[in-house]
């Protein structure tokens, strides 16, 4: 039971042959748009319809949580909770070969037709419980973008979110790693006045989530004792404004400076109240040494050994909302106690602006 979409295959051995969760008719648009249009239309589109469904699922930027990362072609991935494929691109671009796992077929269809001329994919349609189970390859990488708070839906047991990192465990390759890319409980965007992003209402999150079942989110101190419990080491990273559109990764190497974190109001989902200025709570945050505690979102990496790094980035800024011609990232790495920065082009029509860095930095020596 498989259906290839340019070069990508999706498997529909274990799809329950229903979607249980959909998006309806902006499903229905993304799947037209992504059908009809080549990925350097997709900012127009974007803008065109100012949807966030669009920006969402469209967005090149949605790739900045994953691309700093040291995955090269070496590497095998498993991505879980693949969605409509705003993550899948970037990773296939990086690593050998993406297996992804998705239970809606509809966005399956998206995710592969948008990346049908990529030919290191494989989609697995179908629930993670009955996929897993058959699923022999072990993995360098394993990612779960905007996936694990949703553990309690999809994994039948008392403690579903330890039986899921387990479960998830069993399939690393030896010195394999997890990436986990989840919202903080605590985030201060919460108390400044954004809503829940996935129950739409305030402060639900903070309150303890009284309300709502099915999903939830961590404190740092909370998702770093799960963590430990379930017998992995970890490092943490915090993308900023948060992990759905960042444009900086900071690490606790290279957090944050005053003045800084001023791109505040991205909250584009949703509406929204100002209570606070969170810039300068920010700052204040930052002299106190807290900023991990109301980071918006985590990054963590994951290991069952000592997360190692030949040369280990702690620090990347994009510039990824430019022109093409200017679109590039500046990451910082760390490497036997010694620290170096990069700059690197995004698009291919950048490599000309860094070449002209490069000689305009040369003159100056």
């Amino acid at each position: 039971m498989k259906e290839t979409i340019g070069k990508v295959v999706l498997d529909y051995s274990k799809y329950p042959g229903e979607d249980f969760y959909s998006e309806g008719v902006s499903e229905d648009a993304l799947l037209e748009v992504v059908e009809h249009q080549d990925a350097s239309e997709y900012d127009r589109v974007i803008l065109g319809t100012r949807s966030w469904p669009m920006l969402y699922h469209l967005s090149h930027i949605r790739g900045n949580v994953v691309s700093w990362l040291p995955i090269n072609k070496s590497h095998t991935v498993l991505e879980v909770g693949a969605g409509c494929g705003a993550i899948t691109g970037t990773l296939a671009d990086m690593a050998k070969k993406v297996t992804c796992i998705e239970l809606s077929k509809k966005r399956s269809l998206i995710n592969a037709t948008r990346n049908r001329h990529r030919n290191n994919i494989e989609i697995l349609v179908g629930n993670f419980e009955d996929i897993e189970k058959d699923l022999e390859e072990k993995f360098d990488f394993i990612t779960l973008i905007g996936v694990f708070e949703y553990a309690e839906s999809y994994i039948n047991d008392r403690n579903p979110y330890e039986t899921f990192l387990k479960t998830v465990g069993k399939h690393l390759a030896p010195g394999g790693k997890i990436i986990i890319a989840i919202e903080n409980q605590f985030g201060l965007k919460y108390f400044a006045g954004c809503k829940e992003d996935h129950t739409g209402t305030y402060y639900e999150g903070i309150e303890g989530y009284t309300n709502t079942e099915g999903v939830k989110t961590f404190s740092k101190k909370k998702i770093e004792e799960l963590f430990t419990k379930t017998g992995f080491q970890q490092e943490f990273y915090y993308p900023y404004p948060d992990y759905k559109l960042p444009h900086t990764i900071y690490s606790d190497e290279r957090l944050p400076k005053e003045g800084d974190l001023t791109t505040n109001k991205r909250n584009f989902d949703a509406d929204r109240v100002i209570v606070f200025d969170e810039s300068k709570v920010f700052d204040q945050v930052i002299r106190e040494e807290m900023f991990p505690h109301y980071s918006n979102s985590f990054i963590a990496v994951l290991s069952y050994e000592d997360v190692v790094w030949d040369e280990r980035t702690i620090y990347a800024k994009y510039s990824s909302e430019r022109r093409d011609e200017y679109a590039i990232m500046t990451y910082m790495t760390e490497k036997n106690g010694e620290r170096h920065v990069y700059k690197a082009a995004l698009t291919p029509k950048a490599n000309h602006h860094i070449c002209e860095m490069k000689q305009r930095r040369e003159r100056l020596v």
